[in-house]
């Protein structure tokens, strides 16, 4: 593939915003995220790398042109105000069909810059995303907390909706989700499911979480736990009786738990930890990684997760109320038969599947000695920890 990407003869078919041609052209060449800055001409993420448009660089004018007519009074509001403003853009076909975008539009040295990554219309299922069968039944809980950590664009927010549609097709319950904004869109199926946009539905998280408890729901989506009100809300439901998915930013499922105590004054560090052994279900801690060119080429499938699984079994619980989180890696490992796994279990199974290289899986691995041993058939005994 050239290193820009031919767009100059791109027409909008009918009346809409300036800005969808751009939008419009990582949907024709099926691209993951569209990127404009000033000075520089648009480009978009192909199979992980970054290609420019064949277009001019854009000017200040230029995206004030582009952006504006974009934005809600409120969201215009906020990017004076805080300097970026997360929302959804949908782009709509003449038959209807929607396309929909998360934008992020901020500003850098003064100037306006745009990321957008596309959603997909549809909820993929696990067996297309990789992702392991065992999340079916991290879904099915009847109450409790399952977070999903990971940094951003590791694609937790798709194995959420996953695991959601998996419910969706299964079991007749409601469930309620805020988002800001909302990523992907739902079709009721077995479950009724009402999606609130923090801005256009209700004034804000909290608002809406007061709300959500209220309305029967039997799943809340509460988006990114970042702050100790948003956790321990979160928390208050999970004990009230629901099903509570939310994602934090940690690089494993072992140190998600120290993740979610640093939300806290240490003084409340004992309360949280009982308060995890019984409410915490699982940690599903994920990276996504490359496809192996073969495998992309056979499946279009141009990146996979690697996944790590944490249920709190008896084990698990004992470790985090008696503070050993060191020891919940080993926890992991021995807890493969309950559907567990650490990244270097995952990584293995990838690579033997020959769905990403060798050289990636050493890359991204925690311990690549592990791996190395792991790929080889040699499994270390593992020391008690109780």
């Amino acid at each position: 593939m050239a290193t820009g990407v031919e767009t100059n003869t791109l027409e909008a078919s009918y009346s809409e915003p300036e800005a969808n041609k751009l939008f419009r052209m990582v949907m024709k060449y099926k691209g993951s995220d569209l990127h404009l800055k000033v000075g520089r001409p648009p480009s978009m993420r192909l199979t992980g790398t970054l290609r420019e448009m064949q277009l001019p660089p854009l000017t200040e004018s230029d995206m004030e042109r582009l952006m504006f007519p974009l934005l809600s009074t409120r969201q215009r509001t906020i990017l004076e105000d805080e300097g970026g403003v997360d929302f959804a853009h949908i782009v709509t076909d003449p038959d209807g069909t929607e396309t929909r975008f998360r934008v992020n539009l901020f500003r850098q040295r003064g100037k306006l810059s745009l990321v957008a990554r596309r959603v997909n219309n549809t909820v993929p299922d696990f067996e297309t995303l990789g992702l392991p069968p065992v999340l079916g039944e991290i879904a099915s809980h009847d109450q409790g907390i399952v977070i999903l950590a990971g940094v951003t664009g590791s694609g937790k927010s798709t194995t959420i909706a996953s695991m959601l549609e998996y419910v969706n097709q299964r079991e007749r319950c409601h469930i309620v989700t805020i988002e800001d904004p909302i990523e992907f869109t739902f079709v009721d199926k077995k479950c009724l499911i009402n999606q609130r946009e923090v801005g256009i539905d209700v004034i804000d998280w909290d608002t809406a979480l007061k709300h959500a408890v209220r309305q029967d729901p039997d799943i809340i989506l509460v988006g990114e736990m970042r702050d100790r009100d948003t956790f321990s809300a979160a928390l208050h439901a999970a004990e009230t009786g629901h099903l509570v998915f939310g994602t934090i930013h940690a690089s494993s499922a072992p140190s998600t738990i120290s993740r979610i105590l640093d939300l806290f004054p240490r003084d409340m560090h004992s309360a949280m930890r009982q308060n995890l052994v019984f409410n915490l279900k699982a940690v599903i801690a994920q990276k996504l990684l490359p496809t192996a060119k073969h495998w992309a080429e056979k499946t279009g499938q141009t990146r996979i997760p690697t996944v790590e699984i944490m249920r709190t079994n008896p084990t698990v619980r004992k470790l985090i109320a008696n503070e050993e989180d060191v020891k919940l890696a080993q926890a992991i490992r021995i807890g493969k038969d309950e559907g567990m796994q650490d990244f270097t279990m995952s990584l293995c199974s990838l690579v033997q599947a020959e769905k990403i290289e060798r050289s990636v899986a050493f890359e991204v691995a925690p311990n690549p000695e592990a791996l190395k041993m792991a790929l080889k058939g040699i499994t270390l005994a593992e020391p008690g920890i109780l």
